[in-house]
């Protein structure tokens, strides 16, 4: 029987599944759910900056991070479910009714508003925090390095003022990407997750305004992630746990390979229910007892970079293949 039990961010989970923070999960009866249908770990759905600052009646900093100044102003009028109370009368009540981790998320754009925050995270009892610092890198006024400083400070900030472990999850847009992983795990993070998957717009050309652009991932935007944990993996002294892209267990078991010790779903929950928790961990014991797999650990990195005979498949050379027909 393969044994799925792992270990993330220094915790234990029974397996690698992790249901990402969204709609789910942001009450009990959806984490209990979640964790009924079999998932390893479960990342509440996000607490805002915004929220914190609505009710500290503030709004003054960072405010160039968004582009517009109106978020505060519409989450401070905005009717929020899960305020800050409620997000740690959540904790405590998820942590009392399921056995498996349970981590916060903060979505932040500065360390000011979290440490006290995160320490009352700590407090309820959350395993850990899953950082989703969204600094989007629209202003041409300002240079990488100060975006990257931002990351840099809010992880090390927290990291001073809590015990339980951090993990960031970063977009796919910095010069280096490689670089700043490397920087955020020696400022503490435990573990990276990738990717972000930001807010998606659209266009309505008829009413000629912005519109929401599709919600859910797909199976292509899978590349992305696999590519970077692969070549992270091994590499740089954290776990990584992959996001976007991930909809059954051939996708999940990529990932395991490329390096990820823990894989998040989300939109393929939307799409084909809560139950296909449980239809992807199937297909994943399924392939580790065909090709003689016991372990998670058997399988995780096997085909990163660090572990190949062929490393430079991972980078340059398969582009030159596709565009000058090498075979």
């Amino acid at each position: 029987m393969a044994d799925l039990s792992t270990k993330y961010m220094g915790l234990s989970l029974r397996n690698p599944l992790i249901v990402a923070s969204c709609s789910l999960v942001k009450t009990l009866d959806g984490v209990r759910k979640c964790a009924d249908a079999g998932a390893g770990a479960v990342v509440l759905k996000s607490l805002f900056e915004e929220q914190l600052r609505a009710e500290a009646r503030d709004q003054e900093e960072h405010l160039w991070l968004y582009g517009h100044s109106e978020a505060f102003e519409y989450v401070s009028k905005m009717a929020m479910p899960l305020g800050p109370r409620e997000y740690l009368k959540l904790i405590e009540e998820a942590k009392d009714a399921v056995p498996i981790p349970v981590i916060a998320s903060l979505n932040c754009i500065s360390p000011r508003w979290w440490i006290d925050y995160a320490k009352q995270i700590a407090a309820a009892g959350a395993d850990g925090i899953e950082l989703n610092i969204s600094a989007m890198p629209s202003d041409p006024g300002r240079k990488g390095e100060e975006i990257e400083d931002l990351y840099l400070n809010i992880v090390e900030t927290l990291k001073g003022s809590i015990d339980i472990p951090i993990a960031v999850k970063i977009g796919p847009h910095f010069t280096s990407v490689a670089r700043i992983a490397e920087q955020l795990c020696e400022r503490g993070a435990s573990a990276l997750v990738l990717f972000n998957r930001f807010y998606q717009i659209d266009i309505d050309t008829e009413k000629m305004e912005l519109t929401s652009g599709y919600r859910f991932s797909s199976p292509d935007e899978l590349s992305l992630p696999l590519r970077w944990i692969a070549l992270l993996a091994g590499r740089i002294d954290c776990d990584f746990a992959s996001s976007t892209g991930v909809h059954d267990g051939t996708d999940f078991i990529k990932q395991l390979l490329a390096g990820a010790n823990a894989v998040q779903v989300c939109s393929t929950l939307y799409l084909n229910g809560i139950d296909q928790i449980g239809r992807i961990l199937d297909d994943v014991k399924s392939w580790m007892t065909k090709h003689g797999f016991e372990t998670i650990g058997e399988v995780r990195g096997r085909l990163s970079q660090v572990k190949s005979d062929q490393p430079e498949l991972y980078e340059r050379l398969q582009y030159i293949k596709l565009f000058t027909g090498i075979d």
